[in-house]
């Protein structure tokens, strides 16, 4: 995924232009759509539902790890905080921003680099006799009777007695310790407890010595007793809710930097690295196995991503091999002495990020990645035949989008298979190599980019059902490119390839999450109307899903709309038809990432969507009003005969709960953590509502800006 230092170059064409021929929604005639169960589609995937998680900043190690202490392995020196100043890799991105000082005088904590613990270097305290002396770090916040668990490694003199407290309140007897005598010579773990009095947010943890020598302190680690194997118990079990199908890792621009190596075995010993991506301090600490253990506790597939931009092809067949591979191989056995000795039999693998970018680590020319990706496939399916492998696509839509096509040849729109069209010369050149497209878009509220100017520029007369409609027009565009590629290459036709969307979002702010809401669910729709081409979708990020209110973290409206889908609507597309076309797309129609058709039923201004259940017992349909009216729809179902009640699942605004705060809309969107601000959470919160249903209706009714499932049972 882009940097956001070059957001303002990056997708900066996505927003579409299609106000100025939008047509005034008018009821001319009453709406009709007629759902044709004999007209049926492939099915949709579960993981069409799937999310995307990456180390940008604290996205993952501050939103869903469970870890209290910043910097726990020591990546900054200790320094007193009037000259310390600002941390490399503090505060960006949510970052907790609390570091260590000294306790007592600065010049007795060194940093030893000749025999650190982990990574550059270690904290040594020289001490003096009964005088404290070591490190702190405050602003921790806990909960009254819970109990807090942890780890220190030390090793120090004889004469040294160190004790690890928790002080909390701003009296130092007003404080719980551990107690630690006669360290030995070499490294050792002591296990820490603590309990809370009472509901803090400003405590303060220090680990002081006293007596004669010196000690050092290798690293260590707080967290909460009741964490689900070093994860926040909150997060998951809100995100569990989702039923996500797959989770993607680990990125994103992150990954073409990243050596995964770095990553697995003990978390103490693995050493804190300055990602150079996003300019963060990374600990580590959630590497591999701690995302299969993830995937484990969420019920969802694991699709990891190599690193095809610093990384080379052998290092990624060995990470092909520390995953898959039996304890009989090298990496294999590696596994096994980290604990993990079962292979965690990861299917989907995929080679880089968006490689195509001058903002991406590692980029290359078109011609020269075709035969590094080659090379990355080979090596990986040597090691397992039977993974699926996603290509680093970008169709013209993207090319398009992120400026690339103008900066290096002037052009606004790319030639198909041309040098510039990325996912065509991946599928010419290496097919054989290839399981599965991945590609990525993001929309962009209310602009519009000018070539002229080179800029983005406001957009603030649109009409909101064209609004809505931008991230459902960059489905419909990939859709077009995928068909235009069966039409140029034979190859391909004989032998297509699925699309995973392995990043998608809206990126900008409305005030009503509602609105949000509707802009993905239309997305969505675009994906289940075209399920022989979409089988994956991974959104930007899972954890810009949640919302953290206090004492409290749950879904925001954007995850319960995707538990909405995911709980009630089918598997089995149905066709439907209607009588009130969408209107045409004129602002380059079919050229980058402007789709000749608009997205949606032919049933304007409503979208409207079907499908079976698995067993086909019963017939589901979502119908999308992304006007600011009133709608009415004739329902015709044709080719089966329903039976007995139905039900209307509508997911709306809660209009007795009051409109939030901008400071609570920041502490719900707090969440997303990373460069990239999606949707705003201001506005009210939004509900699910059930309704009987006694006979099928002729007509619905739908509420302006709505969202709606029927379910009927068939006979």
């Amino acid at each position: 995924m882009t940097k956001s230092s070059f957001i303002s170059i990056i997708i900066s064409a996505l927003i579409i232009i299609t106000c100025a021929f939008s047509p005034v929604i008018a009821a001319e005639k009453q709406i009709s759509a007629t759902i044709d169960a004999g007209k049926t589609g492939e099915p949709i995937s579960n993981k069409i539902y799937g999310q995307f998680i990456e180390h940008i900043g604290g996205i993952i190690t501050n939103n869903l790890w469970a870890e209290m202490l910043n910097d726990r392995k020591f990546y900054n020196a200790i320094e007193p905080q009037a000259q310390g100043g600002a941390r490399r890799g503090f505060g960006r991105f949510g970052g907790r921003g609390e570091r260590w000082t000294p306790v007592g005088p600065a010049e007795a904590v060194t940093m030893d680099t000749e025999d650190p613990y982990v990574g550059d270097h270690t904290p040594l305290v020289k001490l003096n006799g009964d005088e404290p002396r070591g490190i702190r770090q405050g602003k921790l916040s806990v909960t009254k009777g819970k109990v807090y668990t942890g780890r220190v490694v030390l090793k120090g003199d004889s004469g040294a007695r160190v004790k690890v407290s928790m002080i909390w309140g701003t009296d130092a007897d007003v404080s719980e310790s551990n107690v630690f005598n006669k360290l030995n010579v070499e490294y050792k773990k002591y296990p820490l407890e603590f309990k809370a009095p009472n509901d803090l947010t400003n405590v303060q943890f220090e680990i002081t010595g006293t007596g004669s020598g010196s000690f050092h302190i290798g690293a260590v680690s707080l967290m909460p007793a009741d964490n689900l194997k070093g994860f926040k118990p909150e997060p998951i079990a809100a995100l569990k809710q989702l039923r996500s199908g797959v989770y993607r890792f680990p990125g994103g621009n992150f990954v073409s930097a990243h050596e995964w190596r770095y990553a697995i075995g003990d978390p103490d010993k693995r050493p804190p690295i300055m990602d150079p991506v996003w300019n963060y301090v990374q600990q580590n600490d959630v590497g591999t196995d701690e995302f299969m253990t993830l995937c484990r506790l969420l019920d969802v597939e694991p699709y990891i991503t190599v690193n095809s931009g610093f990384g080379d092809a052998w290092s990624a067949a060995q990470y092909v091999e520390y995953c898959n591979g039996d304890v009989t191989t090298p990496m294999g056995r590696q596994r096994a002495e980290n604990g993990h000795p079962e292979p965690y039999n990861v299917k989907l693998w995929g080679i880089g990020n968006e490689m195509f970018g001058i903002w991406q680590f590692g980029a290359m020319q078109q011609d020269q990645y075709q035969v590094k990706h080659n090379r990355f496939a080979k090596a990986m399916k040597k090691v397992d035949p039977t993974i699926t492998l996603l290509a680093s696509g970008a169709m013209p839509d993207h090319m398009m989008g992120s400026d690339l096509l103008k900066m290096h040849t002037g052009r606004i729109f790319p030639e198909y298979l041309g040098k510039w069209d990325w996912t065509g010369g991946l599928l010419m050149n290496c097919l054989d190599n290839i399981d599965m497209l991945s590609e990525h878009y993001y929309a962009y509220s209310n602009q519009i980019f000018d070539y002229e100017k080179e800029d983005r520029v406001p957009l603030n007369d649109q009409p909101f059902v064209e609004w809505a409609r931008q991230c459902a027009m960059f489905v419909r565009a990939k859709y077009e490119h995928y068909q235009k590629y069966l039409e140029l290459i034979p190859e391909f036709k004989a032998n297509p390839k699925p699309v995973s969307i392995s990043e998608w979002a809206y990126i900008g702010a409305w005030a009503n999450p509602q609105n949000t809401v509707i802009a993905y669910s239309w997305a969505l729709h675009e994906m289940f109307r075209h399920s022989e081409v979409f089988k994956m979708a991974t959104f930007t990020f899972a954890t810009s899903l949640l919302s953290s209110g206090p004492g409290e973290i749950g879904l925001n409206a954007t995850g319960k709309m995707f538990k909405f889908y995911r709980d009630h609507f089918g598997t089995i597309p149905v066709e439907v038809s209607g009588n009130s076309p969408q209107p045409k797309q004129e602002f380059h129609p079919g050229e980058g990432m402007f789709p000749k058709e608009n997205p949606g039923s032919p049933t304007y201004p409503l979208d409207v969507v079907a499908a079976f259940s698995q067993d086909k017992k019963i017939i589901t349909i979502a119908v999308l009003n992304p006007s600011e009216t009133e709608q009415q729809l004739d329902l015709n179902i044709k080719g089966i005969e329903l039976s007995g009640k139905g039900r209307h699942w509508l997911l709306g605004p809660d209009e007795s709960a009051p409109a939030a705060t901008p400071a609570q809309g920041q502490r719900r969107g707090m969440m997303r953590g990373g460069a990239r601000g999606m949707m705003g959470m201001g506005g009210p919160e939004i509900i699910e509502q059930e309704k009987t249903l006694d006979l099928v209706p002729k007509t619905i009714t739908l509420d302006a800006k709505s969202v709606n499932i029927y379910e009927f049972p068939v006979k």
